[in-house]
């Protein structure tokens, strides 16, 4: 496969033309390894190292899709990885969003940082280190907050540092995992909607799983 058989597949599954598109930007066969590289463009996750995974495409565009990310929103995602999915984020929040991405592998942020800057991403996209489950409370509020990770529960500093209005797609779950797009009402007001069954690799931190 390659990237315009993707996006047919995608767009066959009913993705938004504006996440197409910013798909269609995004070269995925630079943030994969050079082993898996020909298969950078089938819909399935490949692995990056460490034991973790860069996830499947449909599975980006579907929590684009459910995040309605627009022009100039700040987003943070946990479980930057090779830093993918934050580059295609930053092409729907444009030159005037920004997007923190949150791993705790130094050495997948490493090549995270490598990849944004190879592509040009660079300038939207800041890769933090550290323990996704406490957020990044530098740059808090959030428009937005993207987990690519299963938690046992929402971490209470996520919802925190949510802005009220604001939505969070996260998958909840060990082995059976639900994807949830979590809405915040008020100060303490959470809507938490079931979207799909999902596989993630664990969120380990505080507020996750314990190795």
């Amino acid at each position: 496969m390659d990237k315009e058989d993707m996006i047919r597949l995608l767009e066959r599954r009913g993705i938004s033309k504006r996440v197409l598109e910013a798909m269609k930007k995004v070269p995925r066969h630079l943030f994969v390894p050079p082993d898996v590289r020909k298969f950078a463009y089938e819909d399935r996750p490949l692995p990056i190292g460490e034991g973790q995974t860069i996830s499947a495409p449909h599975m980006v565009a579907m929590m684009c899709e459910y995040l309605d990310l627009q022009k100039g929103h700040k987003v943070l995602e946990i479980g930057g990885g090779c830093g993918y999915h934050a580059a295609v984020m930053a092409e729907l929040v444009g030159k005037e969003g920004k997007v923190i991405t949150v791993e705790r592998i130094e050495s997948l942020a490493d090549r995270a940082k490598q990849n944004l800057k190879l592509t040009g991403y660079d300038d939207v996209v800041e890769v933090v280190v550290g323990d996704g489950t406490l957020g990044y409370p530098p740059e808090a509020p959030y428009d937005r907050i993207s987990v690519a990770c299963a938690a046992p529960s929402v971490p209470p500093p996520l919802k925190e540092q949510l802005k009220i209005k604001g939505k969070m797609v996260i998958p909840v779950g060990s082995h059976s995992q639900i994807l949830y797009l979590v809405k915040k009402k008020g100060e303490d007001g959470f809507d938490m909607e079931k979207l799909c069954e999902v596989v993630f690799v664990p969120l380990i931190g505080k507020h996750g799983f314990h190795m």
